[in-house]
């Protein structure tokens, strides 16, 4: 049996890039050169985390993990750790949590939309990740 890694962890975050990058080739990336910032309200333990991702040209290029204010992004998303939790087990589709204002968005949400099915391609990946959250 696997044991669990907890979410958010740095253990988490590196087992998620090593499956972002084996698993996501650019093709299915659409080629896209985007980042953004998942800011984490109400974690377990009372802290604000963010989730910082960065595609160059499909290419996974950062996954950064941390508290206080995130690396600057095209898109900055931020809502409760719950939410997020969800959307990482793919029990939530991101475009949904965005148009029932689960997460506010900074950023282009025309553009936004458009990479949703992007967005919910790199979830699956962190969905299948043995986590505790």
């Amino acid at each position: 049996m696997t044991v669990p890694i907890p979410y958010l962890s740095p253990a988490w975050r590196d087992e998620a890039q090593r499956r972002l990058n084996s698993e996501l080739s650019p093709e299915r990336m659409n080629f896209i050169t985007s980042s953004m910032s998942n800011i984490y309200r109400n974690c377990p333990d009372g802290r604000e985390r963010y989730l910082f991702f960065r595609f160059e040209e499909g290419r996974f290029a950062d996954l950064l993990l941390g508290e206080g204010e995130p690396p600057p992004a095209e898109f900055r998303i931020t809502g409760d750790y719950e939410t997020f939790a969800r959307i990482s087990r793919a029990e939530l589709g991101s475009q949904k949590a965005l148009m029932t204002g689960k997460l506010k968005l900074k950023g282009n949400m025309v553009k936004a939309l458009k990479l949703a099915a992007i967005a919910d391609r790199l979830n699956k990946v962190l969905a299948a990740i043995p986590a505790a959250y």
